[in-house]
């Protein structure tokens, strides 16, 4: 029997952001144990927060759809401030650090883009 599928789950910036909660999943496995509370979960509610808000806005009118959007864009932005601690705190190496900058900068674009083109519709 073929599983029922919803329409958000078939945005490419859904399962763009789906891909960034199992990195950040993983990379803050290994921060210290004291961050368990702090960095390690505010970086993860951050991500979560960007799938979150795609799926909950999917469906709804376009501007409502935008303003759900711009609500993912904020915690994209909560994401690059957590690694910025966390390369500072010598949590992340330079080059997980840039592949990170890289996916959010590119997960940013995507959201943008996705508002716009709801704004032309």
């Amino acid at each position: 029997m073929e599983m029922e599928k919803f329409n958000f789950e078939e945005l490419k910036v859904y399962q763009k952001s789906l891909t960034l909660i199992d990195k950040i999943y993983a990379q803050t496995r290994e921060f210290p144990k004291e961050e368990v509370y702090g960095l390690t979960s505010q970086f993860r509610r951050a991500a979560i927060s960007i799938s979150l808000n795609i799926a909950e806005g999917s469906g709804s009118s376009n501007p409502e759809f935008r303003r759900y959007l711009q609500i993912s864009l904020n915690s994209v932005k909560e994401c690059v401030v957590c690694i910025e601690i966390a390369k500072r705190q010598n949590y992340i190496h330079s080059e997980e650090y840039e592949i990170y900058r890289k996916d959010l900068a590119e997960l940013s674009k995507m959201i943008t883009s996705l508002m716009k083109y709801l704004s032309r519709k």
